[in-house]
């Protein structure tokens, strides 16, 4: 196994594995070994980092994140794309297995008499930009509770780590808790729509959880104070978003089809 050490990079001596003024890997040649070494890490670190953060995203949610915020971060998945990859996950099982498009389709159909195949066009269009959408609102969900919190301490960047934590935690009780019992529902739309919006009503519960371990020192009464407001704002903001791409979708799943 052929090593050297002076840096490819910037030619300054290493002294252990890691060059010390620009971070390059200490060089070592590309044989069977080094690629068996690489995969092995590329797999256990990933799936470590992943499931730990899971793990203790469960157990204590607030205390998880502010220990990444604070700078516990060597063993964490990173936050925005934990968000990303639960949120894909949670599509997939939704427009999947659930089939979620179909079943909101019939609903809308006997509720306003918008086609099913309509709906369901439109509502699978949402779906394959849902992960997109989710990154694109964790700006406008930092900014609501920087606004909320913002005299507790931590910066708007902070709150997009805080909120990628938030959603994260929100993706992992809906695919535990809410799909299961969505599954068994599935054959009647109204049941279903009706079980989809009461689990939101989990949000309030667990903004307390999260924001009670992330500000320990804080009152219960304060926390929950501004968790609801911070629902309140949140939900008033989705809806007039769900209201402006629902339109947008629309328009062009009736485009395509007059095509």
């Amino acid at each position: 196994m052929e090593t050297q050490n002076t840096c490819v990079n910037c030619k300054s001596e290493i002294a252990l594995n890691f060059c010390p003024n620009c971070g390059q890997k200490k060089y070592r040649r590309i044989d069977a070994q080094y690629l068996k070494d690489e995969i092995q890490y590329a797999v256990l670190h990933t799936n470590k980092g992943f499931f730990y953060t899971l793990k203790n995203l469960l157990k204590n949610p607030g205390r998880t994140t502010r220990e990444f915020i604070d700078g516990n971060r060597v063993n964490h998945y990173k936050p925005i794309l934990l968000a990303f990859v639960l949120s894909g996950i949670s599509t997939f099982i939704s427009y999947k297995i659930l089939k979620m498009g179909e079943v909101l389709g019939d609903f809308f159909n006997k509720q306003t008499g918008v086609s099913a195949d309509e709906m369901n066009g439109i509502m699978t269009s949402m779906s394959s930009y849902l992960s997109i959408i989710v990154l694109f609102l964790l700006p406008f969900f930092a900014g609501v509770t920087r606004i909320v919190f913002g005299k507790w301490g931590h910066n708007y960047f902070e709150h997009v780590v805080m909120n990628a934590f938030f959603y994260s935690l929100y993706s992992l009780y809906t695919l535990i808790l809410v799909f299961p019992v969505l599954y068994f529902f599935r054959e009647n739309s109204t049941h279903f729509v009706v079980l989809t919006y009461a689990s939101m009503l989990l949000n309030p519960f667990l903004f307390i959880l999260f924001f009670k371990g992330f500000y320990p020192e804080k009152s219960l009464g304060k926390i929950i104070s501004k968790a609801v407001l911070v629902f309140f704002l949140i939900v008033i903001g989705y809806l007039c978003f769900s209201i402006v791409i629902g339109i947008i979708s629309a328009f062009y799943y009736r485009q395509i089809q007059a095509v």
